[in-house]
């Protein structure tokens, strides 16, 4: 993928700080009850789009400034927070590596889809294990946890998941196509 402009890279991170605060599940209910959470998303598109590699930190620490303001100041139950948390860092950094290593693959050609499809749905893989199976196992929270029973939670949880990442992500490459075709019509019409 070419390297955007710092103005299109700041312009693109905004939005993915904004939407990760606008769709992460407690901060703002009403749009939540309408779109999906974009944290995951955000992670991968942040790989794929921006350059500098302390995006990654950064972001880490706004979804974890996100969460702590919920449950210090918004009321929200802290039972997600747990020694567990931590495999949020290896998790999410799955996501941002994925979107890398898309990007260095990336044309803009409709076959560019399938290593775009695969990277994010492998991402979203390992993103899941790492972050629910260190959430079920390792949190404190269950009983007596069980490889059966953690199968069953992810045959309920890992579809919305995977619903929710790709959702966002053909969203970013309708817009992405959008901007490359907009940007090849004005480059043929400017003399």
């Amino acid at each position: 993928m070419p390297t955007l402009s710092k103005r299109h890279q700041l312009a693109i991170g905004i939005t993915l700080f904004f939407l990760t605060a606008a769709t992460r599940g407690y901060h703002f209910v009403e749009i939540q009850q309408t779109l999906p959470s974009a944290s995951w998303a955000a992670y991968f598109l942040a790989g794929v789009y921006l350059q500098p590699v302390w995006v990654l930190p950064a972001l880490l620490g706004w979804t974890g400034l996100l969460d702590y303001t919920a449950i210090a100041w918004g009321g929200v139950n802290d039972f997600c927070t747990s020694p567990a948390y931590a495999a949020l860092i290896p998790a999410y950094a799955s996501l941002w590596l994925a979107g890398r290593w898309y990007a260095a693959r990336h044309r803009f050609q409709i076959s560019t889809l399938v290593p775009l499809s695969v990277s994010v749905f492998v991402a979203t893989v390992v993103c899941e294990l790492i972050s629910s199976g260190s959430f079920y196992f390792f949190s404190g929270r269950f009983g007596a946890p069980t490889f059966v029973e953690f199968v069953a939670r992810e045959a309920s949880y890992f579809p919305r998941s995977l619903a929710a990442i790709f959702f966002w992500i053909g969203a970013a490459a309708g817009i992405h196509a959008i901007g490359v075709a907009h940007t090849a019509t004005r480059q043929q019409h400017s003399p």
